[in-house]
This record gives C-alpha cells, structure tokens and sequence, in this order.
C-alpha cells in the first residue's frame, strides 16, 4: 500500500510571516527554532531570461561582481566578515533568478543583514572589478562549456529548441558578449535589477519576525525603489517538425542531447514530469536506465534533466555511448521505451517507486532551514506562490499513471524533438 503523502510537521506554513516594505523589497520570514541557525536567501528576479543579445551574460557577471566589495565592507570583505561569524555564503544564476544566500548561526544575523543590504544599497562597480570579474567568468566559460561536451551540447541544443525566446543563449552568456560589456551596462542593470523592487528575501530559523521585520525595515527600508524592468519578450514560435544538430569534437565516444519543448513550472503537468523523469532514469531499476545500460549495453549511461522555469522550457535526456556506438540506434530504442509510456503507461510498482523517491528527496529539503528557504524561494519566484513549497508532495500523490501516458504523449510528441548527437573528431 503506498503511503499517504502529507506535508512534513516541519513546513508548516502558518508560521510564515509576509510583509512588502515601502520600496517593493518583499519579506517572508518563517521561525522554526528547533536549532540555533538561519538560512536567509536573497533573491533578485533576474537571470538569462531578462537579457538581451550583446550583454548575454550579465547576470551571472554580476553575481561574481557582487563580492567586491561596497561603502561599509570593501572588496574581499564579505565572506571574510560572515566566517568570522561562523557563517558560509553562496551564490547561483539560473535562467530566471539570481540567488544569494547565507547559513549561520542566529547570533551573526545582524552581521548578515548588515552585510547584504550594504551590497543593495551601494555596490562597488568600476573598471578594475569588471576588468577582474570578466577575466573569472571567461575562464569559467571555457571551462564548463568549450572544453566539455554536455556544456556544448546544451548551448546547442537550446540553440535548437528555442527560436526567439532569450532561453536561447547560454546562461553564462556568449564570449564576445563577455568582452563587450561595459561598466555603463553594469551599472544600469544594478539600478534596475538589483532594486529591492525586483528582490525578496526569505529568512528561516532561529528567528523572531516582528524583531527581525524592524532590522529589515531599518536596513533596507530607505534604499530606493528602481525602474520597471523592461517586459521579456516570451513569445516562441510553433515547432513543427524534429529539429537536428551534429557537433564535432575531440572526444573519446559519442553522446546523444535529445530535448523536448515542455510547460511552465506554473503548468498543472510540470508534477506529472517530474514523475515521469524519475520512472524514466533516476535509479538502477528506472526503464532507460535498465533497457540502454543494463540489457542492451549500448550506452554507458543515461540522464533526464528537467528543472522548471517561469516560462515553457526543456525536458532533457542526455545519453553517453560507448567508443563506435551508433547513435542512430540508441535513438531509436530511446524512442521505442518513450512509446510504450505513451501506449500504456507505467505498472503500480514504478509509480509508487517514483512517488518514494520524490517524497524522499522532498522530505530531506524540507528537514532543514536551508532546504524550506529554498523551497519558499523557489515556489514563489517560479510558480507564483511561496505557499506551494508545502504542497509538493499533495501534487504527486494525485499523479496516476494515466497522467504519465497523458504528459509523455503531448510533450515528448517527435515534432516537439530536438536532437544534438556528438561526433568524436581527433584533437587537431
């Protein structure tokens, strides 16, 4: 019998305390004090989805800028400060959103506070930290894209998938784009995106909200509201029919990106994918993992990636074959698998797999202040509602096969398919 997925006794989100200064900068703060610590998260509404062609990745330039330093603690000064507090920061830009966020013990949180606001309200931005930071991110780029083949694949393959749409270009950004921009560009996407009009912060912990809302309020309450963000142009063309790109590349074996165009993480169906994924390839017993790896031995390994975005993005199956291979035929027993969920669904036993391990991996999120802020975070800045960080595991339980034979039919449809296939070359 599958077990009754409730919501864990830890996110219980009646505890949430919500307000929106007079600047725009919105607040939810949640005390949960089973431990000394916070986790305070500052998201800025921005990524690769905001940008434009000739300053393709500013945003994530701009998060490696956001540690130079401002008019109360100089450059370098931040992590140096918060780990002499005990406390660790990090950062990540996604398609969609910029994300800064600390974990501490509930004594530094002033210190914290101190330190994030100080960076909103008057971050260092000259020539020198751009000239340094461009340098970082460019060398990054090389890293992680040029000289590897799923970073490749994937600016290539959302090359494919997307027509008009700004999820065309690479998070990261182009390299001439890299080079071209220019303080001036820095300085006015600070302005706009970096506002506390375009910010909200989500504190959880060890924390009281009406004490905590009066730091906040005197922090940041004073830091001016910025511009509108200028409306992202989110419109795409029909695809009509498979898309298809070979790259060339020294490699030791070839390798196979197929990506289909898939909802919003605001869609109904966004649950039912995550479902899908992980009956498809999370784990020895999921299908393609079984059928390509196991019984076929015509591929090393196989992945699904779907993350949910604010608009319409991509179901990802990434395949790495062994040395002579044929692509062609990995695709082919790809496509047979896919069509039998279409046909028929999955069986009682992997679906109820599948809600496990979701159910697990939601659970363990949830057991910490660091996995709720980032659930609330995340819920609220990808489909609206910070309350839906709590309902997760209401949506998969509601998940019937019929939904997956319904989801994998109208998304995973050949004529929403686009297909990279990697072709080893020699080293020149």
């Amino acid at each position: 019998m599958t077990p009754t997925l409730a919501p864990p006794r830890s996110l219980e989100l009646e505890r949430v305390v919500e307000a929106t200064l007079r600047n725009g900068l919105r607040v939810r703060l949640m005390p949960e004090r089973s431990a000394p610590t916070i986790s305070y998260y500052t998201v800025f509404q921005v990524g690769s989805r905001n940008e434009r062609v000739g300053t393709t990745g500013i945003s994530h330039l701009f998060e490696h800028m956001m540690f130079n330093g401002a008019a109360k603690y100089g450059p370098r000064q931040f992590d140096r400060v918060l780990e002499s507090r005990g406390g660790y920061s990090n950062a990540y830009t996604s398609n969609d959103l910029t994300v800064y966020y600390e974990d501490f013990t509930s004594e530094a949180l002033e210190t914290v506070v101190d330190l994030e606001s100080d960076r909103m309200r008057s971050l260092r931005i000259d020539d020198e930290a751009l000239a340094q930071e461009r340098e970082v991110v460019k060398e990054e780029r090389r890293l992680r894209t040029e000289n590897s083949i799923f970073g490749l694949m994937e600016e290539q393959l959302e090359a494919l998938v997307f027509l008009s749409h700004p999820y065309r270009w690479p998070i990261i950004g182009w390299m001439a784009d890299i080079d071209r921009i220019t303080r001036a560009d820095c300085e006015s996407f600070f302005r706009t995106y970096y506002a506390p009009s375009n910010a909200a912060i989500y504190a959880v912990g060890d924390l009281d909200p009406d004490s905590m809302m009066a730091l906040l309020e005197g922090q940041y309450g004073d830091i001016p509201a910025g511009p509108a963000p200028a409306p992202v142009a989110a419109e795409e063309p029909v695809q009509r029919g498979e898309r298809r790109a070979t790259i060339r590349f020294p490699a030791q074996a070839p390798a196979i990106l197929i990506g289909w165009r898939a909802p919003a993480g605001r869609s109904p169906d966004a649950s039912a994918l995550d479902v899908l994924q992980v009956c498809l390839t999370v784990g020895e017993a999921s299908r393609l993992r079984r059928r390509l790896v196991q019984e076929t031995e015509v591929a090393v390994s196989v992945t699904i990636s779907w993350g949910w975005r604010i608009d319409p993005g991509i179901f990802y199956a990434f395949v790495e074959l062994p040395k002579g291979q044929d692509p062609a035929k990995v695709e082919r027993i790809v496509y047979e698998e896919l069509e039998k969920v279409v046909r028929h669904g999955v069986t009682a036993k992997e679906l109820a797999r599948a809600k496990a391990l979701l159910r697990s991996a939601v659970l363990h999120e949830l057991a910490t202040h660091h996995g709720v802020a980032h659930a609330l975070a995340q819920a609220e800045a990808l489909v609206g509602d910070w309350r839906e960080a709590g309902r997760a595991l209401e949506h998969y339980a509601a998940i019937g096969s019929a939904d997956l034979k319904r989801v994998a039919a109208e998304y995973l449809d050949p004529v929403r398919r686009s297909v990279v296939t990697l072709q080893p070359e020699k080293a020149r």
